[in-house]
C-alpha cells in the first residue's frame, strides 16, 4: 500500500536524481517550444498535400501557440492542486497523442483542430517545469537551472525550422511532412517512462481554486482580437472583423473587473492584479510580450523570404537557419553565465540593439542582393540577430521574477511564459497583415527590375517590338496579380497562360517571373523588418526603466507555501 507524505521542502533532503530530472523535463519542453516554429518550413508541402487554404496555413501555426497561451496559467494552478508531475504526465501524454494525429490529419481541418489540442496539452505541461525546478533544486542550483531552461527554451524556436527542413525535405518513408509531428511520439513515450521514474512530486499544500469564468473570459477575449486579424485580409475586413476586435477590448475589460472582484472576494483569480503594482515587471512583461511579437513575425516572415521569395528548397532554409541558432547560444550562454550577474539590465538593453541591428544588416543586404541573396551570405545577419534574441531570451525571465516577491514569482512565470506563447500568435497575425499588404503595393519594383533584360532577351529571341511589349504587358499584369493574392504559392489566372513555342522567350519569362518575385519579396522583407526594429525599440525602452540593480533573481522557494508530496 502506498503512503503519501507531506513535508516542508526544508526538511525534504536534496532528491540526488534530480539532474537527471530536469534533463528530462528540459528535452520535454524543448520537444513542445519546438513545435512553435518547426510548422514554418512546411508549409508549402502541407499546403501541396492537403490542399489548403493560406488561411487554414496560418491557423496551422497560431492554433498551437494560441491554445498553449490560453491554458499556461490554468495548466500551472491544476498543477498546484493535483501535483505537477501527474500534470506534466498528463500534458506529455496528451501531447504525444496529438502530435500523432497532427501527423495522421487527412485534412486541414483535423490539424488545424490536433494543432489546438497539442498546443493545450503543452499548456498543461509547461508550467510544471518552472514549478518543478524551483521545488527540486536549491538556491545555489536554481538560477543555474532556470537559465539553462531559459536558454534551451528560446532555442528551440530557432532549431525547430532547421529540424522542420530536414525532415521534410528527408521525406522519410515517403510521409513529407508527417514526421515534423509524428517525430515527437518515441520521444514523448520514452519522455513518459523517464518522468515516472525519477521525478519527485509536488503541490501547493494551499491549493487556489480554479476561476473557470476569468478562463473563459480571458480565452474569448485573444480569440476575438486573433481570429479577425488572421482572417481579415483574406475577407476583405467586413465590418464584423471590427466589431470582433471591439469587443475583445470590451471583454478584456471585463475580465480585468472580473479579477479585481474576484480577489476581493471568492479569491483565488486567474491573474493576481497586484502583481502590476511593481512597476518594473509590468514594464518589463509589457517588453517580454512585444519581444515575442516581433520574433513571431519574423520566424514567419524569414521562412516565406526564403522559401516563397527565393524558391529554397524546406532543406536549404532549414540549414540556413542554423546560423541563427548558433548565435542565439552563443547570446544565450554568455549573458547567463557572464554578462547578465554582472551587467544586469544593460545585457537585455545590449541584446534589443543587437537583434534591432540584426534585423536592419538582414534587411539591407535582402535589397542589395535581391534574387542572388545567397546561404553564406546570411551567416552574418542571422548570427548577429540570434546573439541578440540569446541574450535577452536567457536571463528576461530569472531577471522580471526578482522584481516581484517570491510568494508570487509562481504566477508571475506563468504570466511571463503566457506573454511568450500570445506575443508569437499576434506576431504571425500582425506581421501577416503587414507583409502582404506591403507586398502587394511593391508588385512593380520586380517589374522594373527585370524589365530591361527581359525585352534584351525577347528581342535576342526573335521577337518584334509590338510582340516584346504585348509580351511584357501580360507579364506586368501576371507579376502585379500575383504579389496581390492572398496565398503566395496561388498562380492567378493571368499567369496561366500557354507556354511560348520559343524555348528562348519561355525560359526568359520564367527566369524573369523568379528574379521580379524575388525583389519583391526582398524588399518586403526589408520594410517589414524596420517594424521588428521599432518592436526593439520600445523593448530597449522598457529594459531601460527596469532598476539599475536589477540582477538575476534566484529566488528562494517559499516553503510556506509549497511541499513535496512523496509516495
Amino acid at each position: 500500500m502506498d503512503t503519501k507524505t507531506a513535508a516542508p521542502l526544508e526538511s525534504i533532503p536534496l532528491d540526488p536524481r534530480r539532474w537527471i530530472a530536469f534533463a528530462v523535463v528540459l528535452a520535454a519542453g524543448f520537444m513542445d517550444l519546438l513545435d512553435v516554429t518547426i510548422v514554418n518550413v512546411a508549409v508549402p508541402s502541407i499546403q501541396k498535400d492537403l490542399g489548403a487554404a493560406y488561411s487554414q496555413i496560418e491557423w496551422i501555426i497560431a492554433a498551437y501557440v494560441l491554445s498553449f497561451a490560453a491554458v499556461l496559467i490554468t495548466g500551472g494552478r491544476l498543477g498546484d492542486i493535483f501535483g505537477r508531475k501527474r500534470l506534466f504526465l498528463t500534458g506529455m501524454t496528451g501531447f504525444t497523442i496529438a502530435s500523432l494525429v497532427c501527423g495522421l490529419a487527412g485534412s486541414p481541418a483535423v490539424l488545424i483542430g490536433s494543432r489546438f489540442a497539442q498546443g493545450a496539452m503543452a499548456g498543461l505541461m509547461v508550467p510544471q517545469i518552472l514549478a518543478i525546478i524551483r521545488v527540486t533544486f536549491p538556491k545555489s542550483e536554481r538560477a543555474k537551472a532556470i537559465a539553462i531552461y531559459s536558454g534551451v527554451g528560446g532555442s528551440a524556436s530557432a532549431v525547430g525550422l532547421a529540424l522542420g527542413g530536414l525532415l521534410v525535405q528527408g521525406n522519410l518513408f515517403g510521409l513529407e511532412w508527417r514526421p515534423i509531428f509524428l517525430v515527437n511520439v518515441p520521444v514523448g513515450v520514452l519522455a513518459l517512462i523517464a518522468t515516472a521514474l525519477v521525478m519527485r512530486d509536488s503541490r501547493a499544500p494551499h491549493a487556489p481554486r480554479l476561476d473557470i469564468p476569468g478562463m473563459a473570459l480571458a480565452v474569448s477575449s485573444v480569440l476575438l482580437l486573433v481570429y479577425p486579424l488572421t482572417e481579415g485580409r483574406r475577407l476583405g475586413w467586413p465590418a464584423w472583423t471590427f466589431v470582433m476586435m471591439a469587443a475583445a477590448a470590451g471583454l478584456f475589460a471585463a475580465f480585468v473587473g472580473y479579477e479585481r472582484w474576484r480577489a476581493r472576494t471568492v479569491g483565488s483569480p486567474l491573474i493576481d492584479l497586484d502583481l502590476f503594482r511593481s512597476r518594473p515587471f509590468t514594464i518589463g512583461l509589457a517588453s517580454w510580450l512585444l519581444f515575442w511579437i516581433g520574433f513571431g513575425g519574423f520566424f514567419l516572415i524569414w521562412t516565406l523570404f526564403m522559401q516563397a521569395g527565393l524558391g529554397w528548397s524546406p532543406m536549404r532554409a532549414g540549414l540556413t537557419s542554423v546560423f541563427f541558432a548558433v548565435g542565439a547560444g552563443i547570446g544565450a550562454g554568455t549573458s547567463v553565465s557572464v554578462l547578465a550577474p554582472r551587467f544586469g539590465k544593460w545585457v537585455l538593453l545590449a541584446g534589443g540593439v543587437v537583434t534591432a541591428l540584426g534585423f536592419a544588416v538582414y534587411g539591407g543586404m535582402a535589397t542589395h542582393y535581391e534574387s542572388g541573396f545567397a546561404s553564406w551570405q546570411m551567416v552574418l545577419p542571422l548570427i548577429v540577430t540570434g546573439i541578440g534574441f540569446g541574450i535577452v531570451v536567457a536571463p528576461t525571465i530569472d531577471m522580471l521574477l526578482g522584481q516581484i516577491p517570491d510568494r508570487e514569482a509562481g504566477a508571475a512565470s506563468g504570466l511571463l511564459n503566457t506573454g511568450q506563447q500570445l506575443g508569437m500568435a499576434l506576431g504571425v497575425a500582425l506581421v501577416g497583415i503587414l507583409f502582404f499588404t506591403q507586398l502587394d503595393h511593391d508588385s512593380a519594383r520586380g517589374v522594373q527590375a527585370v524589365a530591361a533584360q527581359t525585352r534584351t532577351e525577347l528581342t535576342a529571341a526573335g521577337m518584334p517590338a509590338p510582340a516584346a511589349d504585348e509580351i511584357l504587358a501580360s507579364f506586368r499584369a501576371c507579376v502585379r496579380d500575383r504579389s496581390a493574392e492572398i496565398d503566395p504559392s496561388a498562380v492567378p489566372a493571368s499567369c496561366k497562360t500557354s507556354t511560348p513555342a520559343n524555348q528562348a522567350v519561355a525560359h526568359a519569362l520564367t527566369r524573369a517571373g523568379q528574379d521580379a518575385n524575388a525583389v519583391n519579396f526582398a524588399h518586403t522583407f526589408d520594410r517589414t523588418l524596420e517594424w521588428g526594429i521599432g518592436l526593439m525599440a520600445l523593448v530597449c525602452l522598457g529594459f531601460l526603466a527596469l532598476p539599475k540593480n536589477v540582477r538575476p533573481a534566484q529566488h528562494e522557494t517559499d516553503t510556506s507555501e509549497t511541499e513535496l508530496v512523496e509516495v
